[in-house]
């Protein structure tokens, strides 16, 4: 990596104020991050959340450099290194990611995509923890409780309502994530823990499975763009979309193992329907994670791609679904879904209520959120 030094001998122009001269290092500086951030993500060597990360953590450089161009406009970022370039030198050349997605027209937060994409969802469609925002046939339903995404109740309560609301008015709907490092870590266990298993268990359960159910059922389709984590009620609800697109540095699982509890959200239905009854027997049984290529390898995701792609990717196959004929989108979707899953998901919707009234779930609860080992007695 050069540095601004080495690019024009460390000295500013004579006469310059020492005010200048600060505002001119500082100037160089974030340009150079950016400059050699998008060189780091041009040669493969870490996906843009990496990247990102490593920059807040390891240098200190808060926000990262991507999501500070992002704000700033990539337009204005690209402006700012033509003049450095001329200026200072070839060490302040635009890198080719940044020039075509300028030429691309993702100028950052003002337009909604960047390196990241942004929300800018659709007038009164603003909920308290996601949100919708349509482009003609297509949504885009909005995750949208950082960090985490949790699916509480009262996220389930939202994307039901907005579910009915367009179910079959648009025609293809995309599941994203408003937060770079998560796409939904799972349940709220905190959450969880004030419910009654027996009563608010029970019809969260039902609530959840009924729209997800509505879901494969529709002459919607569905797409679940995994940007991040997709853990356990995320996992399930990415299962539950009728395409899984992840970006490279995502990563699907179904912990609840480790909870002393067990997937309540169609975890032990579909996603043996997806990798087969061994692997989801391990998944499920072991609780680790895997990421975006195995997921591929196994036929849980449809489809890796860079994570500064994931957004346009996900739109690209929904305008592509959109113009599919509805009636037939439905019966395909209807005949597929057709089966035994509405019987599988009854008895998983019994062996959840009849472990999460259990000694070890609260003992596998109460571990997590102490930030301890959980002791299972098996009772």
């Amino acid at each position: 990596m050069s540095t601004p030094e080495n690019d024009r001998g460390g000295q500013s122009p004579p006469g310059t104020s020492n005010a200048a001269a600060g505002y001119d290092l500082v100037e160089r500086f974030s340009l150079k991050a950016i400059v050699e951030s998008c060189l780091v993500l041009e040669e493969g060597e870490a996906s843009a959340k990496d990247i990102e990360i490593g920059m807040m953590m390891g240098a200190g450089i808060l926000p990262g450099p991507f999501s500070r161009a992002d704000e700033q406009g990539l337009d204005s970022v690209l402006e700012s290194l033509e003049r450095a370039q001329a200026e200072w030198g070839e060490g302040f050349e635009a890198p080719l990611v940044l020039r075509r997605l300028v030429a691309q027209g993702r100028l950052g937060k003002k337009t909604g995509q960047g390196f990241f994409p942004y929300p800018q969802p659709d007038e009164g469609q603003s909920r308290e923890t996601i949100a919708l925002e349509t482009r003609g046939h297509v949504g885009i339903v909005w995750l949208n409780r950082p960090p985490a995404n949790p699916l509480s109740p009262q996220v389930i309560s939202e994307l039901t309502e907005l579910w009915a609301e367009i179910d079959g008015e648009l025609r293809a709907v995309v599941f994203a994530s408003s937060n770079v490092f998560t796409f939904s870590a799972g349940a709220d266990i905190k959450a969880f823990t004030k419910m009654d298993p027996e009563t608010d268990g029970r019809e969260l359960i039902d609530a959840g499975h009924g729209f997800m159910r509505s879901m494969e059922r529709s002459a919607t389709v569905t797409i679940a763009a995994v940007n991040s984590l997709a853990f356990g009620g995320g996992c399930e609800l990415s299962m539950a979309c009728d395409f899984r697109l992840a970006a490279e540095s995502a990563s699907f699982g179904q912990p609840e193992i480790n909870l002393g509890i067990i997937p309540g959200f169609g975890g032990t239905q579909r996603l043996p329907r997806l990798v087969g009854e061994a692997k989801a027997l391990e998944m499920n049984l072991v609780g680790d994670p895997i990421g975006a290529y195995e997921a591929l390898r196994v036929g849980l995701v449809n489809q890796v791609v860079p994570d500064h792609e994931l957004f346009d990717t996900a739109l690209s196959w929904a305008r592509k679904l959109a113009e599919k004929a509805p009636l037939a989108v439905e019966q395909v979707k209807q005949v597929s879904a057709a089966g035994d899953l509405d019987q599988g998901i009854e008895a998983e919707k019994q062996g959840f209520a009849a472990v999460f009234s259990s000694e070890d779930a609260k003992e596998g609860i109460g571990a997590f959120l102490g930030k301890r080992q959980a002791k299972f007695q098996g009772k």
